[in-house]
């Protein structure tokens, strides 16, 4: 029995619609990442982009346990002495709630271009409302990505 190899021409993409209202941030970001890398479907290939797009509504609501809110930080730095800038997740998600599911997600990619080219398939709005209603998404629902559950 000979393995089966994908070509590109047989590389069909969906698009999936994920709410993150009452999510856990870990959950959302690894079962996002495994749908961008293709490994929900039974030609995954590892050296190509046969994942899916997806995009992701309600941002701003997402969950972190514990103290992640006041005691997780994103660092940045400039190149210049004294340039180190950090940013705790309350106040990113009060800027930007957008920015902390693309980088929970970029995080679970390949470091490659091919990771690159995967990333760009995630559109994340911090609102209910998205721009890609005409490809006309697949919603994911909650209990695959382990939302809360009760009240």
């Amino acid at each position: 029995m000979k393995t089966y190899a994908l070509r590109e021409k047989e590389i069909v993409n969906a698009w999936h619609v994920v709410n993150a209202t009452g999510v856990p941030l870990g959950r959302l970001a690894s079962k996002v990442a495994s749908i961008l890398r293709g490994k929900h479907k039974p030609t995954f290939t590892p050296w190509m982009n046969n994942g899916d797009f997806v995009v992701v509504t309600n941002a701003g609501k997402i969950e972190l346990t514990g103290s992640k809110l006041d005691r997780k930080f994103y660092y940045r730095h400039s190149g210049y002495p004294g340039g180190l800038r950090k940013r705790n997740v309350r106040e990113t998600m009060n800027l930007r709630p957008e920015r902390v599911i693309e980088h929970a997600v970029r995080g679970m990619l390949p470091r490659n271009v091919l990771g690159e080219a995967m990333f760009r398939r995630l559109k994340v709005y911090s609102s209910a409302n998205h721009p890609h209603a005409a490809q006309q998404p697949i919603p994911l629902s909650m209990d695959d990505v382990g939302a809360k559950r009760g009240a």
